[in-house]
């Protein structure tokens, strides 16, 4: 896994001197999100996504975020919903839905500060992006091939089945992983400590003894030869001796997934569904596998329990009547039976009785 050299600055998206153009609000909402401690993705994908909408309104004469109205951004939400891509695919509405809201909360930022009179994204209503389960989780044998691919002779093989361990035996997100130090991992308490994760949350999640022994193989055996700076902190390095950047993490782990053959595509994320899957099928407790993934909300993790369906296979065979076999007779009911097949127009005669039309003696004792 080689580091992507450094992207280039991407050109202002107008004249920067103008204070009520776009790059200039962009760039003091940007600061703003900065001085409020949010995280780095967070407001990179905030100028990403309004520099988007920024450009199809400039290509339309629009040369002020306080131009815009409502019915535009309605136009721009059509816009959205008709684009296609090089290969004609149409834009998702979970996709659809995240270049509206960071649009929505840009322009509730301008309003709140008064960079604008009104607020014409108040009212937008997002696209309804349904309930999604995981496009692909790997069975425990599909898995151990992916685990195969990387060449263990290169340092950077023997390195790339370090990270897949420690994908498939903690299920963390990739940029945690890409910012694990040396301290992070306790091989003696067998914990990984996830520092800032999302929400700049901290937290400390189990990791097994198999991912251990190959971070151990990795740092005696790889890592050193990667090292450029013997003051670097980072666990993994790339082959210059720099941190790993999260797409490169992408990039690779999907071409070793790929590699394997097994009909199932996915990248760093498939490891963290399969190992929450899996862990589900085995037994564990929801609560448990939360705090794992760090969801800051149980219903986040719930989704799993419908991506495991072993449980549900085993219900469903134990319970369902086409799935059982008929039920068997007792011998009650089969002594009923034969009783009242052996005479079957036979009728019960009550006992005799006086004759009706016989008189009566009042005085009879």
């Amino acid at each position: 896994m080689s580091r992507k050299g450094h992207r280039k600055p991407l050109p202002p998206i107008d004249n920067v001197t103008d204070r009520f153009g776009w790059q200039s609000l962009l760039d003091a909402h940007v600061e703003a999100l900065k001085v409020k401690g949010f995280s780095e993705a967070t407001f990179s994908q905030r100028a990403k996504y309004i520099r988007w909408f920024a450009l199809w309104c400039r290509e339309r004469d629009l040369l002020h975020p306080g131009d815009v109205t409502k019915p535009i951004i309605e136009r721009y939400q059509r816009h959205l919903y008709h684009y296609r891509d090089a290969k004609e695919k149409p834009m998702s509405f979970p996709s659809q839905h995240k270049h509206l809201s960071h649009v929505r909360a840009w322009y509730a930022w301008l309003s709140k500060h008064n960079h604008i009179l009104f607020n014409p994204a108040c009212d937008i209503e997002l696209p309804k992006i349904g309930h999604r389960l995981p496009k692909a989780i790997l069975s425990a044998n599909e898995t151990e091939k992916v685990l195969e691919r990387p060449d263990l002779n290169d340092p950077t093989g023997l390195r790339d089945r370090a990270i897949l361990e420690v994908f498939y035996s903690c299920g963390i997100r990739r940029r945690e992983l890409a910012e694990l130090k040396l301290y992070s991992v306790d091989a003696d308490r067998r914990t990984l400590m996830i520092r800032q994760g999302k929400g700049k949350k901290d937290r400390m999640i189990p990791i097994g003894k198999r991912a251990l022994d190959w971070i151990e193989r990795y740092l005696s055996k790889s890592r050193p030869l990667l090292l450029s700076d013997p003051n670097e902190q980072t666990l993994f390095l790339t082959n210059i001796g720099q941190p790993l950047e999260p797409d490169s993490l992408t990039e690779y782990v999907r071409r070793y997934v790929e590699a394997a053959e097994i009909g199932k595509k996915g990248s760093c994320h498939l490891f963290r569904h399969t190992m929450a899957t899996l862990m589900l099928e085995n037994g564990a407790d929801i609560r448990y596998i939360q705090a794992m993934l760090g969801h800051a909300k149980l219903s986040t993790t719930e989704i799993y329990t419908q991506v495991s369906i072993k449980k549900l296979q085993q219900i469903h065979s134990l319970t369902h009547p086409a799935d059982l076999p008929p039920p068997k007779e007792t011998d009650a009911e089969t002594d009923a039976s034969n009783s009242s097949g052996d005479r079957p127009n036979e009728t019960k005669l009550e006992s005799p009785t006086e004759p009706p039309n016989e008189p009566i003696n009042p005085s009879a004792p």
